[in-house]
């Protein structure tokens, strides 16, 4: 998708474990080696490559009184790839992922929910930038301030007004995502650099994700394209269970003794257990009443890559 980018200084991993460990109960660090490319739209993808830009050439920006942002807020449905998106970032920069699962930063005690955000910036900060930051659904802690003056409101208020504090100082690279960014309190929202919409795939990236996918079998192009447009508001995740349902049965079939010769009946089988979540569109092919019959073209079952095509050979 983009440039490899210059990695940031190395420190002593012992030193980043240990800091890695104090994070525990708050996040998951995710390496750069196990990232996986995101498929993204043409404004998402050049969005990215400009802001990694801008991360190596601060020195040249510094010339003409500027800094590189160093923040940006991810926002779009759920299962569009915005953990995957951050994580590609961090590993572009050559430095770990720390995923932070923000509700667990709240608790039930009275001031806690802030110690828990002031204590997490703090081991943060010791990172020293070899890492990136990535608060995930921090609606969880940033919806808009309540004038409500019930103590539950007035401790996520005071939680809110603690994260502001710390994410305007904070010096490394920081990444949110939510899934309701209509929620979010504006001022939170001004923290952040840029605004990034991460929205649900279009045709060609569609058409990618489900290629990517059903490796290793191989999707006809013909195929791809009657899935791609029967697939119209899927996200990327319900893409993924989609091609992989599809492999499982195409695997599992004869040792369960289920016959896979029909794309109908096996396609069929897997929406029953894959479906879009409540808040989404319906796409065609999980509309009740869909034509499943039009599956029926495909080539089946797909052929699988380095496997000879036995029916070929008979034919032949």
């Amino acid at each position: 998708m983009m440039r490899e980018v210059r990695e940031m200084t190395p420190r002593p991993q012992h030193e980043l474990g240990a800091i890695w460990k104090r994070l525990d109960k708050f996040a998951e660090v995710k390496q750069p080696g196990e990232a996986e490319e995101p498929i993204l739209a043409g404004p998402v993808r050049a969005a990215i490559y400009e802001w990694l830009t801008e991360i190596n050439a601060a020195e040249t920006l510094s010339a003409v009184g500027i800094k590189p942002r160093r923040s940006a807020l991810l926002f779009g449905p759920p299962g569009t790839g915005k953990t995957t998106l951050a994580h590609h970032l961090s590993a572009r920069l050559g430095v770990p992922l720390v995923a932070v699962q923000t509700e667990q930063l709240v608790v039930s005690s009275l001031g806690g929910s802030g110690r828990n955000v002031a204590e997490l910036f703090s081991v943060l900060r010791e990172a020293d930038g070899r890492c990136v930051v990535l608060l995930d659904e921090v609606d969880s802690i940033g919806s808009r301030r309540s004038n409500d003056d019930q103590a539950c409101a007035r401790e996520m208020n005071a939680v809110l007004n603690t994260l502001l504090r710390y994410v305007e100082a904070f010096s490394g690279i920081c990444v949110a995502a939510t899934n309701r960014e209509d929620s979010l309190d504006p001022a939170l929202w001004r923290r952040f650099g840029m605004q990034i919409p991460v929205l649900l795939p279009g045709a060609n990236e569609r058409y990618a994700i489900l290629q990517r996918y059903a490796d290793p079998f191989d999707l006809r192009e013909e195929d791809a394209e009657l899935l791609t447009d029967l697939t119209c508001g899927a996200s990327p995740t319900l893409l993924r269970g989609l091609m992989e349902g599809m492999k499982r049965a195409l695997v599992l079939g004869p040792k369960l003794r289920r016959d896979t010769s029909d794309p109908v009946d096996v396609i069929g089988g897997v929406l029953a257990s894959v479906r879009p979540p409540p808040e989404f569109d319906v796409p065609p092919l999980w509309e009740s009443g869909a034509d499943l019959g039009r599956l029926a073209s495909i080539q089946w079952p797909p052929a699988r890559k380095g496997v000879p095509d036995l029916h070929k050979e008979r034919v032949a």
